[in-house]
């Protein structure tokens, strides 16, 4: 055998990965590249199931969720019977973001010291406070809970505090609002007694 005829039969033998770097490239692409054809043949598969984006923008039920009024009217039954909330319920709702931690110069819970000063105040000083806002603790009038409810939550506050405030009296017209309702329902229902007394 020649030289030259035994050097052709080595160069056809020879890898064309040369290097380290060449055979871990091949490796990782021995790996990747199945990885990919058989995420983009699942995602073929299951292509039928699924809605392209922005496909149900002029359905009926899309278009009339994105037109639907901000508010709708509500109706609520005026005889219905409101339980005001406790001042406990009112400040863990409403108070306890700032008034446990003490964020913004908010006097904390239970705290007797940074109490003292506002409730030698009164609790009338108090509630305006917070019905209108002071510093940084903005109005919770006219927000979730009734003015009733916030001076409610500001005697349990003072008196965690040191304070000894009454729990505020309810508002005469609930008391109004409810005898008018207990006299409509009387009314109501003379007219059926007469109606039964006549058969």
């Amino acid at each position: 055998m020649s030289e030259e005829q035994h050097h052709d039969d080595d160069a056809e033998h020879e890898s064309a990965i040369k290097t380290p770097k060449q055979l871990i490239t091949v490796i990782a692409a021995a790996i990747i590249v199945p990885v990919i054809v058989i995420i983009m043949l699942t995602q073929f598969v299951t292509l039928d199931n699924k809605e392209s984006p922005g496909s149900s923008a002029y359905a009926a039920s899309s278009v009339a969720a994105r037109i639907a009024p901000v508010a709708s009217d509500a109706v609520f039954d005026a005889t219905a019977v409101v339980i005001p909330k406790t001042g406990q319920q009112v400040f863990e709702a409403q108070c306890t973001t700032c008034h446990t931690a003490g964020l913004l110069g908010a006097p904390k819970f239970g705290d007797a010291a940074a109490w003292a000063p506002r409730i030698a105040k009164g609790y009338d000083a108090l509630v305006q406070s917070a019905l209108h806002g002071k510093g940084n603790m903005p109005a919770q009038g006219g927000g979730d809970f009734s003015d009733y409810e916030v001076g409610r939550a500001v005697a349990y506050m003072a008196d965690k505090g040191g304070a000894k405030f009454d729990d505020p009296k309810a508002p005469a017209p609930a008391a109004s609002a409810a005898s008018g309702a207990a006299s409509a329902a009387s009314t109501a229902a003379a007219p059926d007694t007469a109606s039964a007394a006549s058969r």
